[in-house]
């Protein structure tokens, strides 16, 4: 695959399963709450969700990032000097590459003054705890293949599967067998070599469709 075509579909990281961290700063308690969005819609909802649950909190600041390429980004300071919370907490989440993701961080007011400098340090400090108690994953663009091979060859091919580590998605079992699995697309080309070369080219494969998976590996 060539720059261009990797280019075209970048792979990015994402939030699996949202989670919640507490931030204490000179009394004042910073909540990040952090939750998977894939519409900006969603992201809305969510932060309208978090004010009404912290009601009684003296700001419910928010971030989010929409998109494969951080095409859309929101933020707001809910009531904080500009700048001060919700541009940080904004450049957290971009600095650490999360896509498809949003934030709201609750502050309850401790009587004590942070200044600017650390009203930012605080907010984009508690959208890192929030993100460290998150699930984390990376989005790849890949391709299904299904493979038809005998059970002589069989072995060799788990193998290199197992070298490479790729998990099949199902595997049928009748006179021969048919396995189902998917590859980031730019390892495609030297895994379909691999494969014809441990299986001396009898190994049968059919492409299917492309698109973003969760790469667990």
């Amino acid at each position: 695959m060539t720059n261009q075509e990797s280019g075209a579909h970048p792979a990015y990281r994402v939030v699996l399963e949202g989670g919640q961290a507490e931030l204490v700063e000179k009394k004042s308690r910073f909540i990040a709450t952090i939750r998977p969005v894939k519409t900006e819609r969603e992201a809305v909802l969510f932060v309208e969700e978090m004010k009404k649950k912290y009601w009684d909190a003296r700001h419910n600041c928010s971030a989010f990032v929409i998109g494969s390429r951080s095409e859309l980004t929101r933020c707001s300071d809910d009531g904080e000097p500009a700048g001060t919370a919700g541009r940080p907490m904004l450049e957290a989440l971009l600095q650490e590459e999360i896509c498809n993701t949003a934030v709201v961080v609750t502050r309850y007011f401790g009587g004590i003054l942070l200044g600017t400098g650390g009203l930012a340090r605080a907010y984009s400090g508690a959208v890192r705890e929030g993100l460290g108690a998150c699930k984390v994953g990376i989005m790849r663009y890949g391709i299904r293949l299904f493979v038809d091979i005998d059970y002589t060859d069989l072995g060799r091919l788990l193998y290199l599967m197992e070298q490479k580590q790729l998990s099949p998605e199902h595997v049928d079992y009748t006179d021969t067998v048919r396995i189902t699995l998917v590859v980031a697309l730019e390892k495609a080309p030297s895994f379909l070599k691999q494969a014809a070369d441990v299986t001396g080219a009898r190994a049968r494969f059919t492409k299917g469709e492309t698109f973003y998976f969760v790469d667990k590996n």
